[in-house]
């Protein structure tokens, strides 16, 4: 890997001592090795066991079981509301409205976005992610993954393909399609489009004859989805709703007052945690970027929160002086980190008060998350705590290693512009490890 740029650092952090170092005050692109940056601050500003909040308001007066106003949804950056489909609870919800005395809505039920600011794609990200699954919108309520499969229909070599609908069914979508079926035995299809907008552009290709299968794009607008859901649910339980669901994307001070009605609380952050750092997930690790950026000031900003997590890791004498912070997630080619500054990182949550739920979030060399693949049935195998991350030309680890003597190392090995495929690289870093390792233990 003599043409790679790359920044590498082992530490001992029982001892001090540095293992090895290549141009560890190098910046390099981290990848998804960024979501360290912003798991770590969340973790560490907010507590293992915080819950985001989604709170249910109403304006006017419930009078005589109806309600003459709008019933609310007030988003808190929540990434996990109807993860995996999983809508049970919007019973509650329910539940909660006819607690509350409600039978019949005058209004509507409006998706308050107003907790961020309008810019719902991160303005480091490229062009050709928008759009995509592991590229959606970052909203105040987020829904569904923020993202729907669309199915898909193959046929004859040369045809475009069919568009059958979408799951979840979104009724105001408008796909410009443009998919060929084509003699090929992978999937190449694309989807592109912007946040709030209604149409979505489908191009590539896909195997002809495949019969019908999915492609996964991003939701355009997740709280609509989620206010019309919650309408259909209220009906469907016999509370009348007068008019359709609708958003609020800006925060009006000249709105009425609003009354709480209910609050939805997620999972504990340490169980999110998890989900962002062993599946590398872009949209959890995003909610929390925004987050922290809206706990700075209202509406929340991509500036706010780019420079509360500089500011947070500057402050715990992180090297972060150098270092490009476009987003949370890593998705940006732009972010830009050193070896250096990421074990101090690793250096500060091992000594946190809050090291068991961080090293719990980190997936495990051969064994689970995205480091399965990592030193399976070597000497490594179940001893490398780390952060994994991968764009073109680009393959990152960070994290620990669990000494038979009982010694933590930290280490972080970042390889960009590597010749060959990324399996390739990794397995140059893994015998690199397994080398250091091997020398040292």
């Amino acid at each position: 890997m003599g043409q790679a740029n790359m920044s590498v650092l082992v530490q001992n952090l029982t001892t001090g001592e540095v293992i090895e170092e290549h141009r560890a005050d190098k910046v390099v692109p981290p990848a998804s090795v960024m979501k360290l940056l912003t798991t770590g601050a969340a973790l560490e500003t907010l507590g293992p066991g915080f819950r985001f909040p989604t709170v249910l308001e109403y304006t006017g007066v419930i009078d005589n079981g109806v309600l003459q106003g709008n019933l609310y949804i007030r988003g808190g950056c929540d990434p996990s509301l109807g993860w995996k489909g999983k809508t049970a609870f919007l019973n509650q919800w329910v539940k909660a409205v006819k607690a509350a005395g409600i039978l019949r809505i005058n209004g509507a039920v409006i998706a308050d976005m107003t907790m961020l600011d309008g810019e719902a794609q991160n303005p480091g990200w490229l062009c050709e992610d928008a759009g995509n699954y592991y590229a959606p919108g970052i909203f105040a309520l987020n829904y569904y993954g923020n993202t729907m499969n669309i199915v898909l229909k193959s046929a004859e070599p040369g045809t475009v393909a069919t568009v059958m609908g979408t799951e979840p069914q979104v009724d105001d979508i408008v796909f410009i399609n443009r998919i060929r079926c084509d003699r090929i035995q992978y999937d190449g299809a694309f989807v592109s489009g912007l946040p709030y907008s209604k149409e979505r552009y489908l191009t590539g290709a896909v195997p002809s004859n495949l019969g019908t299968f999915g492609v996964k794009g991003d939701l355009p607008n997740p709280g609509l989805l989620l206010a019309r859901h919650f309408t259909e649910r209220l009906r469907g339980s016999g509370v009348i709703v007068a008019r359709e669901a609708d958003y609020l994307p800006d925060y009006n001070p000249l709105n009425p007052p609003r009354h709480e009605l209910y609050v939805h609380y997620s999972e504990p952050l340490s169980e999110l945690l998890k989900e962002t750092n062993q599946n590398s997930n872009n949209l959890y690790a995003e909610a929390m970027f925004r987050y922290l950026g809206a706990r700075y000031t209202l509406p929340g900003t991509v500036h706010n929160s780019q420079e509360l997590l500089r500011d947070f890791w500057r402050r715990r004498g992180v090297a972060v002086q150098n270092a490009i912070i476009k987003d949370g997630c890593g998705l940006a080619p732009q972010d830009a980190i050193s070896a250096k500054a990421l074990v101090q990182l690793l250096a500060v949550m091992h000594k946190s008060p809050n090291a068991e739920a961080w090293m719990a979030s980190l997936p495990v060399s051969g064994k689970s998350g995205t480091l399965t693949s990592l030193c399976p049935k070597t000497a490594l195998e179940g001893r490398i705590h780390a952060k994994s991350g991968t764009i073109a030309g680009t393959k990152n680890f960070a994290g620990y290693i669990d000494m038979p003597n009982g010694d933590v190392w930290a280490f972080a090995v970042l390889v960009n512009s590597a010749p060959g495929k990324a399996k390739n690289v990794q397995h140059v870093i893994q015998k690199y490890l397994l080398d250091v390792y091997s020398k040292h233990q």
